[in-house]
C-alpha cells in the first residue's frame, strides 16, 4: 500500500535565493508594488471553511506551476499530497518566500512516491488513500488519466492543465474555448485527455494556458531574452517581428486553478488562461529589457527559411500569431490577471534570473549563424 510521507521542514531550499522581496535588483519597481507582491493572494478566491477542506492530490507539483499552486492550496487549509517519482526535492524555498512561510508549508505537504505510468500502482495506491480532488499538472496522455479515474470513483473534481496549443491554427483570432481544435497538434494527448474526461461520469475542469512565464520557469521563454540582454547581444527575431503572441504569469495561473475548485460554474468547462494583453515579438523583447532594467535592445530580423539550424531551436515561440481570449474566465469565474506584462516580467527577473538562477545555460550558436549572415548581407 502506498505510504504518505510528511516532508520535514529541513528539505532542500532554493539556495542561494534570499527570502525577502525587498532586495529586488535590476528593475526600478515602486516600493508599494514590491510590498503588494510579498504575500500574493488570489482575489475572489473561494472562502474555505473547515467543513469545505478537501483532500487534494496534485499529479506533479515540484516544478513551476505546481510549487505556486500547492502553496495556495495549503494556505487555504486543504490537505495536499504531491504524487511524484521523488527525483526532485518535494519542497524548495521559493524566491521571496520567508523562512516562516516555507517552514509552515513544508510541515504540511505530503508526498506519494511513484511513477504515474505504473498504472497498477496508481490504481492501488490512490484507491487506498482516497482523494476528493485531483489537480493534474503534468498529464500528457489520456492513458495516464484512466487509472486515476478508476481508482477514485467518488472523486469530486478532476482539474486538468491542458494547453491552448490544442487549437487549430486559424486566421481569425483570438482563440475562444469553442474554436476548432487540432487532433494532430503536438498537444493531441491533452486534447484526448479532455475527451476522456468528458466521456466519463466525472466532474472535470480543463485549463488551457497560452505561454506561461514567471519565476522558476523551466521553459526558455523570458529566460531566452534575459540571457541575450545580459550579454549585451542583439536579439534575433524571425521575419517581421510583428507576430502577435500572449503570455500569462504563473501566479495568475495558480489563482485561476484555485478559483475553479469546488466552483459549480466550472463544472465540465474549459477556460483559456493567460495575460490581459497581447504583444508582438519585437514588443516582447523591449518589454523584457524594460522589466530587467536594460537598454532597449537591437533587434535583428531574419528569414528562418534561409537557415539550417539542425535540431536547435533559434527562437522560443512558434512563428505565427497565437493568442486566446480570456473573457470566459473573467466573466464566469470572476478571475482577472493581476500582473501586467512588464510588471510580471520584472517579477520573474527579480526573483529568478536577476539573482543568478536559471534553468538553461546561454547558447548563442544559432544567433551567431544569423548575425554572421546578416553582417555579410549588410557589407
Amino acid at each position: 500500500m502506498a505510504r504518505l510521507v510528511v516532508v520535514q521542514q529541513n528539505s532542500s531550499s532554493f539556495s542561494p535565493l534570499a527570502s525577502s522581496l525587498s532586495d529586488f535588483g535590476g528593475t526600478k519597481l515602486q516600493t508599494q508594488i514590491q510590498l503588494k507582491r510579498k504575500s500574493w493572494q488570489p482575489k475572489g478566491a473561494l472562502h474555505v471553511s473547515a467543513s469545505s477542506t478537501k483532500k487534494i492530490l496534485i499529479m506533479g507539483g515540484t516544478r513551476f506551476i505546481g510549487v505556486f499552486l500547492s502553496r495556495l492550496l495549503v494556505k487555504e487549509g486543504h490537505q495536499v499530497t504531491l504524487f511524484t517519482r521523488g527525483k526532485a526535492p518535494i519542497t524548495q524555498q521559493l524566491p521571496g518566500e520567508s523562512e516562516k512561510d516555507f517552514t509552515d508549508f513544508s510541515s504540511k505537504i505530503l508526498h506519494l512516491k511513484g511513477d504515474r505510468k505504473d498504472f497498477d500502482f496508481v490504481r492501488s495506491s490512490l484507491s487506498a488513500e482516497g482523494f476528493d480532488v485531483v489537480y493534474d499538472i503534468n498529464g500528457r496522455e489520456a492513458a495516464e488519466v484512466e487509472p486515476i479515474l478508476d481508482a477514485l470513483p467518488k472523486l469530486e473534481q478532476y482539474i486538468y492543465c491542458s494547453s491552448a496549443g490544442v487549437y487549430l491554427k486559424s486566421d481569425q483570432l483570438p482563440h475562444f474555448e469553442i474554436d476548432a481544435v487540432d487532433p494532430k497538434s503536438r498537444h493531441k494527448g491533452k486534447l484526448e485527455t479532455e475527451s476522456l474526461l468528458e466521456s466519463r461520469d466525472v466532474n472535470w475542469t480543463s485549463i488551457r494556458p497560452v505561454y506561461i512565464y514567471g519565476p522558476l520557469n523551466y521553459n526558455p521563454v523570458e529566460e531566452w531574452f534575459f540571457h541575450r540582454l545580459k550579454a549585451g547581444r542583439p536579439i534575433p527575431v524571425p521575419n517581421s517581428g510583428i507576430q502577435i503572441t500572449q503570455l500569462g504569469h504563473v501566479k495568475d495561473l495558480a489563482t485561476a486553478f484555485i478559483q475553479v475548485l469546488g466552483n459549480e460554474k466550472a463544472s465540465k468547462q474549459v477556460f483559456n488562461i493567460s495575460g490581459e494583453k497581447y504583444v508582438t515579438f519585437d514588443g516582447l523583447a523591449k518589454a523584457c529589457a524594460k522589466a530587467a532594467g536594460f537598454p532597449e535592445p537591437e533587434i535583428i530580423h531574419y528569414n528562418p527559411k534561409e537557415f539550417d539550424f539542425g535540431k536547435k531551436k533559434a527562437f522560443p515561440f512558434r512563428d505565427q500569431h497565437f493568442f486566446a481570449s480570456i473573457d470566459k474566465a473573467k466573466s464566469v469565474l470572476g478571475w482577472k490577471p493581476e500582473f501586467g506584462l512588464v510588471e510580471g516580467l520584472a517579477d520573474s527577473y527579480n526573483l529568478d534570473f536577476g539573482r543568478g538562477t536559471f534553468r538553461k545555460e546561454a547558447d548563442f550558436s544559432t544567433d551567431d549563424i544569423i548575425l554572421g549572415k546578416s553582417l555579410v548581407l549588410q557589407s
